[in-house]
């Protein structure tokens, strides 16, 4: 893809976010609402289905692309939080799914028929030690019987399918640790009321988010994704996905900081002269920039090397810890820059700085991710 069509589709973003400006952001906190509209309308305009091949209905773009749309999202000011898992996603199904999965759902997810939004994973005891997360599916014939509970699964309200990862086969029984853990594709519009029962958790930002439980839910055998026991190594596909468009995000939350802080910097006068004229506000807005910069040339190549089919769990993994450290270093400095005003409601300075604080911690903490660097990459001993 040229840089010519990547600056289209950029404008086109923009072009779309500019109808959802921040009063209809204000208003959607205030209330802990989901951004329905806003959803439907990046539906329609074929954004959330820029990873499905043509095909099957979808924009066939590559990792790269969707990472500009959501860049461009968060820094018009909009939270692509409340639909960013329908791409991440893609990986593990379009990878690892049959060609009966494919086409049954991925043209009506292209269409807007269907959203798939929910992705299953992480459990209270677990945390983000996913080889020990205890949710099983026991086969039955020719169902599986789900037992158990996920929490911080998002969107699980407004999704109709969910990926989930749940166990196959007891760890004891298991050669390695990374096996025995299965991926499903689950119809929640069928689940809802016979087993899956969702509650809602109210956040310091407007996240919908939830808790899932699982009580002898049976699924349709037909929902496995791939081969039965090799789950966890699918999800790794999707978390790397994952990894690389929140990071996107955060480095379009930093460009959103930057812009508001240099904007207000320029107009705000004190003591007869502009703030921004004073080296004690220039600093903190110009490393800002630099730090986004450099997070921003990461996201680019680990796009570049997922997008190529090629290892980019290290570069997708620093991508991540270098947008999400820019993001929340312009979150503090635009609240500095503007005193006072950095908390008032209708300069949406503090709402995003409640949503970008969310990315120090999920979908993976800054310090696992330092964990992953010093083994893997460093050669270190594992610390945990």
């Amino acid at each position: 893809m040229s840089d010519g069509d990547l600056a289209a589709i950029r404008e086109a973003v923009r072009a779309l976010c500019s109808e959802f400006p921040g009063e209809y952001w204000r208003a959607l906190d205030r209330e802990r609402a989901y951004p329905t509209a806003f959803v439907n309308a990046l539906t329609m305009a074929g954004f959330l289905a820029a990873l499905i091949p043509e095909e099957y209905g979808g924009s066939g773009l590559t990792l790269r692309a969707a990472a500009a749309i959501m860049e461009e999202i968060q820094a018009s000011g909009c939270n692509g939080a409340a639909c960013h898992a329908q791409m991440y996603t893609m990986g593990t199904l379009l990878r690892h799914g049959s060609a009966e999965q494919k086409g049954r759902y991925l043209p009506a997810i292209a269409r807007g028929e269907l959203r798939l939004q929910a992705f299953g994973v992480t459990e209270p005891t677990s945390g983000t030690d996913t080889l020990s997360l205890r949710t099983t599916a026991v086969r039955d014939g020719d169902s599986y019987i789900v037992n158990g509970q996920k929490i911080w699964t998002s969107r699980a309200e407004h999704s109709d399918l969910m990926l989930l990862l749940a166990r196959t086969t007891p760890r004891e029984q298991v050669k390695r640790r990374t096996e025995g853990l299965s991926v499903f594709l689950l119809d929640m519009r069928a689940a809802r009321g016979a087993g899956l029962a969702v509650k809602p958790i109210r956040t310091m930002m407007n996240h919908a988010t939830t808790e899932v439980f699982f009580d002898n839910l049976r699924i349709p055998a037909g929902s496995l994704i791939g081969e039965e026991g090799q789950g966890f190594r699918y999800i790794l596909t999707g978390m790397n996905a994952e990894r690389i468009l929140i990071a996107a995000e955060c480095v379009g939350d930093a460009k959103w900081f930057i812009e508001k802080a240099t904007s207000y910097a320029r107009e705000r006068v004190v003591f007869g002269r502009p703030i921004g004229q004073n080296q004690g506000v220039q600093f903190p807005v110009a490393r800002s920039y630099a730090q986004m910069r450099a997070a921003q040339l990461m996201v680019a190549e680990a796009a570049r090397l997922y997008d190529a089919a090629l290892d980019c769990a290290a570069e997708a993994n620093m991508a991540k810890l270098l947008a999400a450290d820019a993001s929340w270093a312009a979150a503090e400095m635009c609240v500095q820059t503007h005193g006072g005003f950095g908390f008032a409601e209708e300069f949406d300075i503090e709402r995003k700085f409640r949503e970008t604080r969310l990315y120090q911690v999920a979908p993976i903490s800054t310090n696992l991710i330092l964990s992953y660097l010093a083994e893997h990459v460093l050669g270190l001993p594992r610390s945990y």
